[in-house]
């Protein structure tokens, strides 16, 4: 999960890879509230890119199960 702003939305989306699509919700603010799905062997290196883009407040979850 993250925050982008309108003017980085782009940026964090080409970086930011996803089971099937990235789930996004526009905030009151104007700006993006994204989750997507990232492979735990990544995450060291898709977290940095994402900050470099100009993602902010990121949270890393824990997935129990992914039933398809």
């Amino acid at each position: 999960k993250l925050n982008v702003s309108e003017a980085n939305y782009e940026s964090v989306l080409k970086v930011l890879p996803a089971a099937k699509s990235p789930t996004v919700s526009r905030l009151a603010s104007g700006d993006y509230a994204i989750e997507s799905v990232v492979e735990k062997r990544t995450i060291n290196v898709i977290i940095p890119a994402l900050v470099d883009a100009g993602a902010s407040d990121i949270l890393e979850l824990p997935i129990s199960k992914i039933v398809h």
